[in-house]
């Protein structure tokens, strides 16, 4: 797969087609993997494809959208793909999808890793990409749905409201608003985020419960029926808010009510951004 990735790349930027390649390398532990940006044909041995290449590359889509630019994608990545061109934020014919079967990413850090998958690979049912260009990899069945899906946010439900209002309580007060899970969610590309808007002002500037609670919670609503479920937020939160809880909770209530799974097609239109003069919606 490595070699194969290596060559379309190559290919792509001899011929012109592309002015990037975003990828991957192996990071600077020599254990793990880091995003890559290959400008040079001859530099196309860098890029790699293991287990440990757990970033959303999608993201990245965003500032090389002036230039046609390529991009190595697993199934979960390229449901973000199909996210961005579904909302116009690329175009399809400035991208070069590199699809990627993808057999889950193993939990790592730096200079360790282990052979355990990470959690939402475990209940993952987009090993293969579904927007490409050019597969690398033999697609492979994909697992059944869960008996019980959502089960940690069932459990989760089923608490009284005041032990749950207590459980994200302690969350917001563990939050620093680092702004980490905006950075790297391919949902997330406001130029203005209304968490920095003064006029008026949403949330305040004060890193207190109060506000932290309002950023998790708007946050999360402004991903309803949008969340790819990458998990990218959950890995990156430093003070290990599970943030999947929340986005699961609304995409729960996205398929129940409507019937739709963000990132499937790219000309799918979220439910939450349409208007439908004649839809009814089950109670």
């Amino acid at each position: 797969m490595i070699q194969q990735i290596q060559d379309k790349a190559r290919e792509l930027l001899q011929s012109g087609k592309v002015a990037c390649v975003i990828g991957y390398e192996r990071a600077t532990d020599g254990v793990g993997a880091r995003p890559a940006f290959i400008y040079k044909a001859e530099d196309a041995g860098r890029l790699i494809f293991d287990q440990t290449c757990v970033h959303n590359l999608a993201k990245f889509l965003i500032d090389k959208k002036d230039k046609p630019a390529a991009i190595v994608a697993k199934g979960c990545d390229s449901r973000a793909v199909n996210l961005l061109l579904s909302e116009k934020q690329i175009e399809r014919d400035k991208v070069f999808v590199i699809g990627a079967v993808c057999p889950g990413v193993f939990e790592w850090g730096w200079n360790r890793t282990d052979k355990k998958l990470q959690s939402q690979c475990e209940a993952c049912r987009a090993h293969s990409p579904v927007i490409y260009d050019y597969l690398v990899g033999e697609p492979v069945p994909e697992p059944p749905a869960p008996a019980k899906p959502y089960a940690e946010e069932a459990a989760l439900e089923a608490k009284p409201d005041a032990e749950r209002a207590a459980f994200w309580q302690q969350q917001s007060e563990s939050c620093i608003r680092c702004y980490a899970c905006r950075r790297v969610c391919p949902g997330c590309y406001c130029y203005d985020c209304f968490v920095e808007n003064l006029d008026p002002e949403w949330v305040g500037i004060r890193v207190a419960p109060p506000q932290n609670q309002m950023w998790l919670t708007v946050r999360a609503y402004h991903l309803a029926g949008r969340c790819v479920d990458c998990h990218e937020c959950d890995r990156v939160c430093p003070v290990g808010i599970p943030l999947k809880l929340l986005n699961h909770k609304l995409e729960k209530e996205t398929q129940e009510l409507f019937g739709y799974c963000s990132g499937m097609s790219p000309d799918a239109v979220a439910p939450l951004i349409t208007f439908k003069k004649d839809e009814e919606i089950p109670v």
